[in-house]
């Protein structure tokens, strides 16, 4: 249900939103507690789907213990570690034509399920959880050469603050740089109830000493010093394209790479993003 929240691009007038928003207003003023624990699970529960593509000869499947339960990780290949970090309802079946790309460049490539994602466990996925996630999966190896990142799993690289990424480059495939901004626009647009919206997130906050207001993907990337390629097409429906345009505009070590009919899910295959993972690891050589 989760996904039909926030993937939900439309502004128009709809009847069904309207009625989600006295639903659940009303539902949370007459059973405070209930509408806060169903509003938890419909906020964030996402969808579990099922692999997008088939997977490569070679992949090694483990699992990597976290706070938020054990992760299911899938590595290809011998050499440095790059780190592949999913969005929301995603799992890391979607890197799989990456890591062979990477791979037959001479890196292990090292993709995972967040919590609550694909065969990880954990019921709820947010930011906390991505990180510490993020944080688990950085510790079970010894370097990292650098990350990629897709959507929200962009988000919370950059909020993760682990030694071992400091320094290291990224590649950011259509980015949620604005990410306080793109939460709470695609709840509002869904008709559900702000303020039911904003008991849950200081349940979150409470529980894992995490000040939602203190994630600013945008602000913490200009802060970087090594080499950032964003990949992004110009058409996004859920991430916006102009904000990663700012970004490389505002930022002296961030290259956008633009393109065109890949959507928010297939630009993570195209040849784009083949070619700037080949540009990053050429920079980071000289």
């Amino acid at each position: 249900m989760s996904e039909k929240i926030y993937f939900n691009t439309s502004n128009k007038f709809s009847l069904k939103r309207s009625l989600v928003n006295v639903s659940t207003r009303l539902h949370h003023r007459l059973a405070p507690t209930h509408a806060r624990n169903t509003a938890r699970k419909l906020l964030l529960t996402p969808v579990r789907n099922q692999p997008k593509n088939h997977q490569p000869e070679g992949v090694v499947k483990s699992t990597i213990a976290s706070k938020e339960g054990t992760l299911t990780a899938y590595s290809l290949g011998q050499g440095p570690v790059w780190v592949l970090t999913h969005g929301w309802s995603g799992t890391a079946s979607q890197y799989f034509p990456l890591m062979e790309h990477i791979a037959r460049q001479g890196y292990t490539a090292l993709a995972y399920d967040h919590p609550a994602h694909g065969e990880s466990d954990g019921l709820y996925g947010h930011i906390p959880a991505f990180v510490n996630g993020l944080d688990a999966v950085l510790d079970s190896v010894d370097e990292v050469a650098g990350l990629v990142g897709h959507s929200m799993g962009t988000a919370s690289a950059i909020e993760c603050r682990h030694s071992k990424l400091v320094d290291k480059p990224l590649l950011l495939i259509a980015p949620v740089l604005d990410y306080l901004e793109n939460l709470f626009s695609s709840v509002a647009r869904s008709g559900y109830s702000m303020r039911l919206f904003h008991a849950v997130v200081e349940e979150l906050q409470e529980q894992y000493h995490y000040p939602l207001q203190s994630i600013d993907p945008y602000q913490k990337l200009s802060q970087r010093s090594k080499k950032t390629i964003i990949v992004h097409d110009e058409n996004d429906k859920f991430t916006k394209f102009s904000v990663s345009q700012r970004a490389a505009n505002e930022m002296e070590n961030v290259e956008l790479v633009a393109t065109q009919g890949q959507g928010h899910g297939r630009v993570m295959m195209c040849q784009q993003v083949m070619d700037s993972f080949d540009r990053l690891i050429a920079k980071s050589n000289d």
